[in-house]
């Protein structure tokens, strides 16, 4: 009887250690798929996002998420990048997304608008990560800190409220992101990127339970 025990409780073990399914797309698990609401939403900007190895591991990353829901924008893992001084030479406006430099909003509008008044297009490059990893990247890269910098006007307080943080005026990647094509291109909206984002902090709360959610994060 104890062997048999023994051997069952063996068995169980390695039943827990076998990894969930996972959607292999959006890569949450396949119970918790978030494809259905990704749009593939166009841009006149570009958008490259430069994520930190430790931030890419993160089961509740949002850049993979905006990342996917545009048409144009790529990412690149990774702390060094040597590819940067070629991506930057080769385009024609670029403009770097991170707060420690402030950037007019008479910057934005040059950047965003053509000498001949025609909406132009431009490289928006996003360090993913938190402000210490973000920090990094931009430190490994000296090409960025000659970028002018896009900083966000102070706006609605954060969706992301399953991710603690002592900056009040933090906000995701995604919604960075989101919000900064909105001031590059005012004639669109990008409300429909936040659709997974949105899901999946649902789908968070529900699992830890309304009670467990209050507790840890109501009173931040």
């Amino acid at each position: 009887m104890r062997r048999r025990q023994a051997l069952y409780n063996g068995h169980m073990s390695e039943l827990k250690k076998l990894p969930r399914p996972r959607c292999e797309h959006c890569q949450r698990p396949a119970s918790h798929c978030l494809c259905a609401y990704i749009s593939r939403i166009p841009s006149r900007t570009q958008v490259l996002v430069l994520q930190h190895p430790d931030e890419a591991n993160h089961p509740l990353n949002t850049a993979r998420l905006a990342v996917m829901g545009l048409l144009n924008a790529r990412l690149l893992v990774g702390e060094h990048f040597p590819q940067l001084d070629d991506i930057v030479a080769s385009a024609g406006r670029v403009l770097l997304l991170f707060p420690e430099r402030e950037a007019s909003s008479a910057q934005v509008a040059a950047v965003s608008t053509s000498s001949c008044g025609e909406p132009a297009s431009s490289l928006l490059i996003v360090p993913d990560g938190t402000w210490r990893q973000a920090r990094k990247i931009v430190g490994a890269n000296p090409v960025l800190d000659t970028l002018p910098r896009l900083s966000l006007p102070p706006g609605m307080p954060s969706e992301y409220r399953i991710r603690k943080t002592s900056q009040h005026a933090a906000v995701s990647t995604i919604e960075a992101i989101a919000r900064s094509l909105s001031l590059l291109e005012p004639e669109q909206s990008f409300d429909r990127l936040l659709a997974p984002f949105r899901a999946q902090i649902a789908q968070q709360v529900q699992a830890m339970g309304e009670e467990v959610y209050r507790r840890n994060y109501t009173n931040r």
